[in-house]
């Protein structure tokens, strides 16, 4: 009699183990990006640049696993152009980093005046890694999303939007990928849906902006001090060439006027009268004070023109450097 009661509790018991097994199969399958990435990562090992650039991203478990996943090298080498070869860029622009065949690469700059700019641009390469490994249907409703952002933000940012004119032949959503990483780490205020999606990835994602604002600041502080001087230089050239004009001018008027002084000296025309020979002469003694005092204040003008001049070829000397830091194709061949 309790045969039949025991094998319905087995089939209850095989029933429940079987949607047991198909509810955890179902669910390994809708994460099975999280779990290849879990694994993925686990099996990397970062050296120890990798590890101080991943704590100065300030990146969430999920930003650091899909980070590692993506097995990042930072490389100072010739290596990286190899690695990145297939990125397009345009030929004024400098490549910093790929994500590419699932894999993230990074071009090392070593210069302290530029600090920041590598966790900027692995920042950069972790969102590209993150935007695809979102499906399609959620890829295309967050590119329009992004798109309508965008709109938005350059009615008061048209600085963003020369930042983006070199994307302007991509597809939308190959436009929407790069508004993806470029909001993420250049766009400091942002909708509050947009915070909420990159903080999944980014624990703070205002240091990030920090770093961005720190090694820009750079190149527009270089930029606004040529353009300072640029305008002055050419404010100063124009006083002192008609000043200079001016000068040659007063000072052929002093010589004839020396002259005919001395010539009517020589020819006694003051004998009778002291008062006014004390007259002229005092007054050309006057100008001749005042001739030297201006061409003093030339000379000094245009030691400044020269000064200003030559802090302008040392200023374009620096961004000359600090551009050739950031071209990999400047990099020395690879060492092994």
């Amino acid at each position: 009699m309790a045969a039949g009661p025991l094998k319905i509790v087995r089939r209850v018991i095989a029933t429940v183990v079987v949607l047991g097994l198909l509810a955890v199969g179902l669910l390994a399958y809708l994460n099975r990006q999280e779990i290849s990435d879990f694994f993925a990562a686990q099996g990397f090992e970062p050296g120890p640049e990798i590890v101080e650039l991943t704590a100065n991203m300030h990146l969430t478990s999920a930003g650091e696993r899909v980070f590692f996943a993506s097995a990042p090298t930072l490389d100072a080498s010739q290596n990286f152009n190899t690695q990145c070869a297939e990125v397009e860029h345009g030929d004024d622009s400098n490549v910093l980093g790929c994500f590419t065949a699932g894999r993230i690469h990074l071009f090392k700059v070593a210069d302290t005046r530029l600090n920041g700019i590598v966790e900027v641009t692995a920042t950069h390469e972790l969102l590209h890694a993150v935007y695809s490994r979102i499906s399609s249907d959620a890829r295309a409703s967050l590119g329009q999303r992004l798109r309508a952002t965008y709109a938005e933000l350059i009615k008061t940012d048209p600085e963003l939007e020369t930042r983006m004119s070199v994307y302007s032949s991509l597809s939308d959503q190959g436009f929407a990928n790069e508004l993806h990483s470029i909001l993420g780490t250049e766009v400091r205020v942002l909708p509050d849906w947009l915070e909420e999606h990159y903080a999944t990835w980014i624990a703070d994602r205002s240091a990030i902006l920090d770093h961005f604002d720190a090694y820009r600041g750079v190149f527009a502080q270089i930029q606004s001090r040529v353009s300072e001087l640029r305008a002055e230089l050419e404010t100063l050239r124009e006083d002192i060439e008609q000043r200079s004009k001016e000068y040659d001018a007063a000072v052929a008027e002093f010589n004839r006027d020396v002259s005919e002084f001395n010539r009517r000296n020589a020819a006694f025309e003051f004998s009778d009268d002291e008062a006014e020979f004390l007259r002229i002469r005092g007054s050309l003694q006057s100008r001749s004070s005042a001739l030297q005092n201006e061409l003093l204040d030339l000379q000094a003008d245009i030691a400044r023109h020269e000064a200003m001049r030559l802090e302008l070829e040392e200023l374009g000397a620096t961004s000359a450097e600090l551009n050739q830091r950031m071209d990999s194709q400047l990099a020395p061949a690879p060492t092994s």
